[in-house]
């Protein structure tokens, strides 16, 4: 006798980089010394102020249930960071706090795609997208998207892979594994191509924050009618918290909410009063001073890598990833991370977690971890790499 199991198992990848977590642990375990380059987790820990309000709320006893779509105050709270930061004017019934924003994609999927229609992702993009859209029993559609419109879709890129079947697509800005951010006028062009085919757009914006050339708005503020996914896990620190939002388009709050009652009842609460903290001007100081130590790690790392012989094709402006072509290396990008990760003790992420579109020409580096690391890493990979070549 065997048991069933579900088709879509078979479909599902393997999330590559947790899977070389996993490895460089091992190795540290062993007495090995990694720096880790690999995961899209910051190095700083949850702020102060944060952490506080999390103890406030335990020691009150505020540990029952929330409302399905969260606290009412940081539903409004996110309200107030919407009008501060983008001068928009947003009704907090749009918003529904989520578990992390992996549990506000899955809700945005959820209200939008029915079994065998279609998603349009741009590749290389977040690995677990395409996933969520195959747990749905929707199909991902990958859209390969180049340096040339820094890796990210035009309404041509859209409009090559659209069947009548399509109901969605969905851009990252900034982007995960790029780092490069869409602009506003490209949001306006592929919102009114999607629009005009009753076609939704999602915009995941967890990396909003994190940008370091120019002030970036929400999609919110071009077009108002699009799906913005959020979470508190990159600007905010809060990755171990689990802790994200979704805005619905207007006329979505009564079907996003049923969905949430009965999908996850509700997002952790001692997380929620937390997050409330997040907006206060203490932990706004704390946010910003991690924000330029970012944008310094990104200067320093850019050159850095390019003196190796990588090749930065589309400049990061956002999030704390560079995307680089490794092809001068010699090596396709998963030998060169295992290389990397088993002789030199340095983790990076293969563009193979990424997508279809070239993934053996490149890999992501994350400056998540300090100078200093970084510094230890690009001479770790210098040497390996002299070896390698000779």
């Amino acid at each position: 006798m065997s048991l069933p199991r579900a088709n879509r198992t078979d479909s599902i990848r393997p999330f590559h980089v947790v899977e070389l977590l996993t490895r460089a642990r091992e190795l540290e375990g062993e007495g090995r010394d990694i720096v880790h380059m690999e995961i899209g987790e910051p190095d700083f820990t949850t702020a102060e102020p944060v952490i506080r309000a999390a103890m406030g709320c335990l020691s009150r006893g505020l540990t029952g249930y929330t409302p399905s779509a969260g606290l009412p105050e940081l539903r409004q709270a996110i309200a107030r960071h919407y009008r501060e930061n983008s001068r928009i004017a947003l009704d907090p019934a749009r918003i529904l706090v989520t578990p992390g924003g992996s549990g506000a994609l899955l809700l945005a999927l959820a209200l939008l795609v029915n079994a065998g229609q279609k998603v349009l992702l741009p590749d290389p993009g977040y690995p677990c997208n395409r996933h969520f859209v195959l747990h749905l029993d929707g199909v991902p559609v990958a859209v390969p998207v180049f340096a040339g419109s820094g890796f990210q879709p035009e309404v041509q890129d859209f409009a090559a892979h659209w069947t009548d079947d399509c109901v969605a697509a969905m851009v990252g800005s900034p982007s995960n594994p790029t780092g490069t951010i869409i602009d506003e006028s490209r949001i306006a062009e592929l919102r009114d191509w999607l629009a005009d085919r009753d076609a939704a757009l999602i915009v995941d914006e967890i990396y909003h924050g994190l940008s370091y050339e120019r002030d970036l708005r929400s999609a919110l503020a071009v077009r108002d009618d699009v799906f913005i996914v959020n979470s508190f896990s990159k600007y905010f620190g809060m990755t171990g918290w689990r802790l994200g939002w979704l805005v619905v388009p207007p006329g979505y709050e009564g079907a996003a909410l049923r969905l949430a009652q009965n999908l996850y009842i509700a997002a952790s609460t001692p997380a929620q009063y937390a997050a409330l903290a997040c907006f206060t001007p203490q932990a706004h100081k704390v946010f910003e001073a991690r924000r330029q130590a970012f944008a310094e790690r990104r200067d320093y790392l850019l050159p850095a890598l390019e003196s190796l012989g990588f090749r930065i094709p589309a400049r990061p402006d956002g999030a704390f990833y560079i995307y680089a072509d490794c092809t001068a290396t010699g090596m396709d990008s998963q030998t060169l991370c295992r290389g990397l990760l088993e002789e030199a003790g340095v983790a990076v992420t293969p563009g193979v977690d990424f997508g279809d579109n070239a993934p053996r020409d490149y890999v992501r580096f994350a400056y998540t971890s300090d100078i200093d690391r970084l510094r230890l890493g690009v001479s770790r990979m210098a040497e390996w790499l002299e070896r390698a070549r000779s």
